[in-house]
């Protein structure tokens, strides 16, 4: 399937496509894989302009039933996600002290009480933080970013995390065991 052809006419004009009202019929399967690592492969090789993953990304939601989607107004494909489809680049506290995040493909959001931090596994079983973005789905926070924010969090009890946007924003956990 070529991809260029398959959303031509559906570029978005910097924003998101209006995802949430385009409701086709799956087409079945995409040789589409979103790595744990962050790259995207097409039929076994990977996708290496930045343009085409955005605009990719512009048009993908996760369903009800945890599937991933490339969503058009008259196509659904189910695509491979192995662990979170989007990586946290960018951390910047504003003035207020409430800190926005950047994705890799460019979706700028501030932590708060509706996008909080969670912490869950990845499919090494590394506990790493992830925030809810659009559409179903997250991002995981990069390993750089998670430093830059391990550096001025704080602890409560045996989590550490920061406060933005009125919410806490949990980092991660230690056992009071091994302290």
């Amino acid at each position: 399937m070529n991809l260029e052809t398959w959303l031509a006419g559906i570029e978005p004009a910097g924003e998101i496509p209006p995802l949430e009202r385009w409701h086709p019929a799956c087409c079945g399967d995409m040789a589409l894989t979103i790595a744990a690592d962050g790259r995207w492969i097409h039929e076994g090789g990977t996708i290496r302009r930045p343009r085409l993953v955005r605009l990719l990304a512009s048009v993908l939601r996760r369903e009800a039933d945890g599937d991933y989607y490339l969503v058009t107004p008259a196509e659904k494909w189910r695509i491979r996600v192995e662990d979170r489809p989007l990586e946290i680049v960018d951390a910047e506290p504003d003035e207020s002290g409430d800190w926005w995040l950047t994705t890799n493909v460019g979706d700028r959001l501030r932590l708060d009480a509706e996008r909080c931090l969670t912490v869950t596994a990845t499919p090494r079983g590394e506990a790493v933080p992830e925030v809810p973005v659009r559409f179903g789905l997250a991002a995981r926070l990069s390993r750089n970013v998670f430093y830059r924010l391990v550096e001025v969090a704080e602890t409560r009890g045996t989590e550490l995390g920061l406060e933005s946007g009125g919410a806490w924003q949990p980092l991660g956990r230690w056992d009071d065991e091994a302290s």
